[in-house]
């Protein structure tokens, strides 16, 4: 997957790296802005069940 990626990529190995970080920066920025407040409140972080 990520040699295709990496041929899709337009350009010098360079302009690859960079246009690599921004789609990485991208991605961790939609997960965080969008996807995990949205998946939060179904996940059982707040029934905390040690010790019984």
């Amino acid at each position: 997957m990520y040699a295709a990626l990496w041929r899709l990529l337009p350009g010098p190995t360079w302009l690859k790296v960079a246009e690599a970080a921004v789609l990485l920066v991208a991605v961790v920025w939609i997960l965080l802005a969008w996807v995990f407040p949205t998946v939060e409140p179904h996940l059982p972080f707040d029934r905390i069940t040690v010790g019984e």
